[in-house]
């Protein structure tokens, strides 16, 4: 029998499933990952899964296996990384039930991540969101609900997973204290309170959709529950629109994480601590806001700003010269 198939599949119903209890996300993931894998052994290697040896897949073949998706997949350096991320924890796992495999284990998971440029992140200023949150028709059924999604996203910053599996019991909307609760990544569950405006638009979308306190919140025209792609859709069609209003939209891809990003710039900006920053998002750690740091330039014009001397106008640098700007440009 195949050392690899049954080590394989202990994985996931003994590791993932039954000690890590890991999300359905994970889950899936790391299924993703591995049919990469398998489908890659059997163009190289002529195998089929169930015939593979563990001594099959061995630091080479996973070194050209992360070349194919580099070269071949054309993935970006994240993608790479989160396969490779599957591939070594699988390994760690089997380096507790094949002892004999140390030195090939060893040498798998000595395989390094590929450093990726980091970016900053993408976030809609002011009149760019206000241009998208005017776009859908509130005198249509529809319009209310994609007026109602894009509000509440843009307001509380929820993952578009979030928003996804919200039921009409996860939102509590009072004179005071209205919020919504969601169960965010690593199962954690935080309550978020909402603002008039959005409170104001959530009702007007409740009185078009009368469904128990179990069903899903934001539905589609069959009555289902908005899909990650439906809700992706939904956000292109509306920046379109909106571009008309807003030029500098034409600009910009704007993803339902766009949408959280600029949240999190909204809270930022409004001198919110940045440890309250990451509970409200649902961070694991105060560092994951550091990004927003660096794509705020107001807070550091403020910077510079209050490293002035005293009598002193702060003045950007300039170049007194065509060619020394020129040479600036460089």
């Amino acid at each position: 029998m195949s050392t690899f198939a049954p080590l394989l599949q202990a994985f996931f119903t003994e590791r993932l499933l039954q000690q890590r209890h890991a999300s359905p996300h994970t889950i899936a993931a790391y299924r993703d990952a591995f049919r990469l894998v398998l489908t890659f052994a059997l163009q190289e290697l002529g195998k089929a899964p169930s015939d593979l040896e563990l001594a099959d897949l061995d630091a080479p073949f996973v070194t050209r296996f992360l070349s194919h998706l580099d070269k071949g997949r054309k993935n970006t350096a994240r993608t790479r990384n989160a396969r490779l991320a599957a591939i070594h924890s699988f390994f760690r796992y089997v380096s507790l039930r094949e002892p004999r495999h140390s030195a090939l284990i060893q040498r798998v998971l000595a395989i390094p991540h590929k450093r990726a440029e980091k970016k900053l992140v993408a976030f809609l200023a002011r009149p760019e969101y206000e241009a998208l949150l005017a776009s859908p028709d509130q005198s249509t059924k529809l319009g209310r609900r994609d007026h109602a999604l894009l509000s509440l996203a843009i307001q509380t910053g929820l993952r578009v997973s979030e928003i996804t599996h919200l039921r009409i019991a996860d939102i509590q909307l009072h004179r005071s204290g209205s919020n919504v609760r969601c169960h965010g990544k690593g199962r954690k569950e935080r309550i978020t309170p909402l603002t008039a405006h959005t409170v104001s638009a959530l009702r007007a979308y409740l009185k078009d959709h009368d469904a128990s306190p179990d069903s899903p919140f934001f539905v589609s025209r069959l009555g289902n529950p908005m899909s990650r792609d439906a809700i992706e859709r939904l956000i292109a069609k509306y920046r379109t629109q909106a571009a008309k209003r807003c030029p500098t939209l034409s600009n910009k891809q704007i993803s339902p994480h766009v949408l959280r990003h600029t949240n999190a710039m909204l809270l930022l900006e409004s001198g919110i601590d940045r440890s309250v920053i990451a509970l409200w998002l649902g961070h694991e750690s105060i560092e994951t806001t550091e990004v927003y740091l660096h794509a705020n330039l107001a807070t550091k014009e403020k910077a510079i700003a209050n490293t002035a001397p005293p009598g002193v106008r702060q003045r950007r640098y300039r170049p007194a010269d065509g060619l020394l700007a020129f040479l600036e440009s460089l």
